[in-house]
Parts: C-alpha cells; structure tokens; sequence
C-alpha cells in the first residue's frame, strides 16, 4: 500500500493533467490538490479551471495569483543581468518555473501534503526546473513524475483513458502545438516546427502580427529607467507587471518579439520553438540602451559575463542556489548607474532605440566629436598604442 496520503499537483486543466488527477487516485490511493499558477496565461486558460479539476476528481483547487510577483521578483531580476540564453531566448518559460514550484510548495506545506506531482514528460527541460526546485524548497517530499511512470504514450490513449472514467475534457485527438503563455511570453513547439527545415505558418503566431502584417507607420514608445528597472511608459508610472501587459499591447501589433530558434535543452537534446516576447523585447532593447551609455568598457564585459551565466542558470532550473545570489549581487550592483529615458522605433517587427539619455552618461560629445576640441590630444593615441600592442611587437621581433 502506498505510503503516500495527499499529493499537490500542478494542474493546468489540459488533458495531461486531467488525466494525472485519477491516475494518481488509482495507482496512489492518495487524495489529490489541484494548483493551479496563475502567471497571466489569460482568463481562458484560467476559465472553469476549477470545475474541471474537481470534476478530474481533485478533492480541492487552488487558484494562486503570481502575476505581480512574478515579473517584479523573477523577471526583472533576470532583465538586470542582460540574460537572453544562446544569443536569442528571452528565457520566457524558464523565468515562470521557479515561482510555480515555489508557490505549489507553499500550498502543500498548507493543506499537509507529503508529495508534489506535476505534468511534465521526461525529454523536456521542464521535469528539471520543477525538481530541482522541490529539491531546494521541499527535499522531504516525494515527486511524482507520472509521464516518467505510466503507460499511456498518446493524446488517444489519454483521452481513452478519461473517457472510460466519464471525466469530461474538451481537448481532441489532433493538438498540433504545445503552447506555454504566461505574461512575459507564449511558447510553440510540434506541428510544422518540428522539421528545422519547415517555414513556420502563421496559424503558429498567436499574439503578434507578421512584419507584413504589421502597420506601415512606425509608432515610437517612450521607456523610463530606474538602477534598471522599467517603471514608467510613455509618461505614466506603473508597477513592473502592469509595464510589461502595456508594452505587450503596444509592441504585438508591429510584430516585435517573434523568434524562430533551434535550441539546445538541458536534458541533451536539442528542439526547436518559435517564441512570442513582445513586451519582453521592448524591454530589453530599452536597458540596454541605457547600458550602453553608463557602463564602462569593462563593465559590460563583465556584465556579458555574467547574462551569460544566468541565462544558464535560469534555463537549467537553478534559481534556489546560492549561485544565482551571487550573479544577482552582481548585476544589482552594475544597475546602480542604470537609470535614463529611452525612446525606440517600433517598425515591421523590430525595434530600435532612437533616442536615449542618463544622468549617469559616461557619453561626452566634447570628447567624441569629430570636429575641433580642446580637451584630447591626438597624438596622446601614439603612446597608447605602442604599449598597448608591445607584446605583439616583441613577439614579431622574436620571430625574427
């Protein structure tokens, strides 16, 4: 007889998840608590979510809010460290793992459950973040990974084994994609995608407009920094969430924040997905505008650095370690002088910023000026370079 009395299951309302509620019941004699995470996925997502579990069978539900949370206390955090994994990945599903676990702990420490459950298959990355974060949080409770676990391989075989038990589910036999939205972005895998080879159709893109589609007028949008940080668009002050569902409303028509990336997942494999993030990139192109006016030569290397590494980080699903404390320490320290105005071009799916000013500007056109000055001596650049290239130079002459 299993041990385990009552599980905490992160619950979706899909058919995964559905299906996972009696096949605990059945295989784990254990009373089960749907969580379901709401990270601004979108009323229709979250509609009827608590019907449907307890129709699954779940013996209660629990709907959290972590909208706000999640963008003032994850995403801005990671928008500090310049991290946009492999060159392209705004880090949109990663970013949303650790507070879901988080929160799904909090809820079993509450009700008194003794094991987490989640959905995720066993190829993604997904199982990882999740576990790894229970590890961290949680080390006393069982997972129970029921893709890793039973024998049901297929959408049919699923939707078979609900129908058998007369629990209702409004998912069909064809899924072309699996999406994941959440506020910060939406997600496409499967279908077409699955052939790198294959142009994604526009069926795929469900939040912005093509550039084709897009406004044959370019719109400018007007960001405020502070030590890093977002706080107001186009004049009027709002929380960090409430910034980000704006510069979604405003950037997605114009068809900002699409990408198409063959990326390498943690569990060995590599999958590609197209990405929508169009607040996201809006967001990102604006600090680093501002980075490029405060931070000195080596201070953006570091900071390279250091996005860098919490891009992995994040991917990996290791934000309760004592690492991402340390890369954090960093990059808020970096975001001291990051404050400034920036304002960008959003045209045909991309944006650019035109206009960007800091109190904190390391910029001086007295110095840049290509014209007449009187505060740098050119022929200062002869001593410079002498010794600056004084180890090539010596190595030629040994050469010789």
């Amino acid at each position: 007889m299993s041990s385990i009395k009552k599980v905490v299951l992160a619950y979706s309302g899909g058919l995964d998840t559905s299906a996972i509620v009696p096949w605990l019941k059945e295989n784990y004699g254990c009373e089960v608590v749907a969580f379901v995470a709401d990270v601004g996925q979108g009323a229709e997502e979250l509609e009827g979510v608590e019907a449907k579990a307890i129709a699954s069978g779940a013996s209660e539900c629990y709907v959290v809010d972590l909208k706000d949370e999640m963008v003032s206390d994850y995403i801005y955090p990671t928008l500090k460290t310049g991290s946009i994994y492999e060159g392209t990945y705004l880090l949109g599903t990663s970013m949303a793992r650790p507070i879901i676990a988080k929160a799904q702990v909090e809820i079993a420490r509450k009700v008194g459950a003794d094991a987490l459950s989640h959905g995720c298959t066993g190829k993604g990355n997904d199982q990882v973040r999740f576990e790894s974060c229970f590890a961290a949080l949680a080390p006393d409770l069982k997972v129970i990974a029921p893709w890793r676990e039973w024998d049901l391989s297929s959408r049919e075989s699923l939707l078979d084994y609900l129908a058998e038990r007369d629990i209702p589910c409004s998912a069909s036999a064809t899924k072309i994609y699996s999406r994941d939205a959440n506020a910060w972005h939406i997600s496409h895998e499967g279908g077409e995608l699955e052939d790198p080879w294959c142009q994604p159709t526009e069926q795929v893109w469900t939040w912005t407009n093509s550039p084709e589609q897009a406004p044959d007028k370019s719109e400018l949008v007007t960001l405020k920094v502070v030590e890093g940080e977002v706080v107001a668009v186009n004049g009027v002050e709002l929380k960090p969430y409430d910034c980000l569902v704006k510069l979604n409303d405003i950037a997605s028509p114009h068809g900002v924040g699409r990408v198409d990336i063959v990326e390498n997942r943690l569990v060995g494999m590599k999958s590609r997905g197209c990405y929508e993030t169009p607040g996201g990139t809006v967001i990102m192109a604006a600090l680093q505008a501002i980075d490029e006016l405060v931070l000195d030569k080596a201070s953006r290397k570091w900071k390279e650095v250091l996005g860098g590494e919490f891009s992995h980080l994040v991917y990996d699903g290791r934000w309760f370690t004592p690492l991402k404390d340390s890369i954090l320490a960093g990059a808020e320290a970096l975001s001291k002088v990051a404050t400034g105005e920036v304002v960008l071009k959003l045209y045909k799916g991309q944006v650019t910023a035109v206009q960007k000013q800091s109190p904190n500007s390391l910029y001086s056109e007295a110095f840049a000026t290509f014209g007449e000055d009187d505060v740098y001596d050119q022929s200062h650049a002869e001593g410079f370079i002498r010794l600056f290239s004084l180890s090539s130079r010596i190595s030629a002459l040994a050469k010789k």
